[in-house]
């Protein structure tokens, strides 16, 4: 090859790396439309998860600003054992409240979650039981004990005052 040739040749190859050295800069990943859209849509999920709090508390608040109480029944009318079903915090989402043989009152949204089956106390056992796939939930924690349900019921707060359960509020849990 002439010197001519080699040299041309050589100065092809600079350019060429000047491409590669262009296409490897670090600034290019930064200031891509793929990573603005990742940025974009990590900010919106961040900003979502944080204002969710703020959604749940106004939802479970009046008008006045008061946490959205609900009777459930007087303590005289659920003997230990017993449980009884009533709606929280909305007319169409069902819940059960149990007396358990301890006599303390426990409450929990009433629906599988495995497949949003009712669920029902089992005084003999003492467990809430979704008869749709023999899931089976422990009464003092709501945490499933056998069956295909992972997650925990979710448990719904209470107060009593003047011989009365009230419904108070929602408990976020996670595990």
């Amino acid at each position: 090859m002439s010197d001519d040739k080699k040299q041309t040749h050589h100065e092809d190859d600079k350019d060429m790396i000047k491409l590669i050295d262009n296409l490897n800069r670090k600034d290019d990943v930064h200031l891509n439309r793929r990573a603005f859209l990742k940025a974009s849509f990590g900010a919106t999920v961040a900003i979502g998860l944080a204002t969710t709090p703020f959604g749940i508390f106004t939802f479970l608040r009046d008008e006045n600003g008061e946490v959205k109480r609900v009777e459930i029944t007087d303590i005289e009318d659920l003997a230990i054992g017993e449980s009884r079903n009533f709606n929280y915090p909305t007319k169409n989402e069902p819940a059960i409240l149990v007396r358990t043989p301890e006599d303390k009152f426990v409450a929990y949204n009433n629906k599988c979650t495995h497949l949003q089956c009712p669920v029902f106390y089992e005084h003999k056992e003492n467990v809430l039981l979704c008869p749709c796939h023999k899931g089976y939930f422990n009464v003092d924690s709501g945490q499933p004990m056998a069956g295909p349900p992972q997650r925990e019921l979710p448990k719904i707060l209470l107060e009593i005052k003047d011989g009365k359960v009230f419904a108070v509020g929602r408990e976020v849990r996670h595990g």
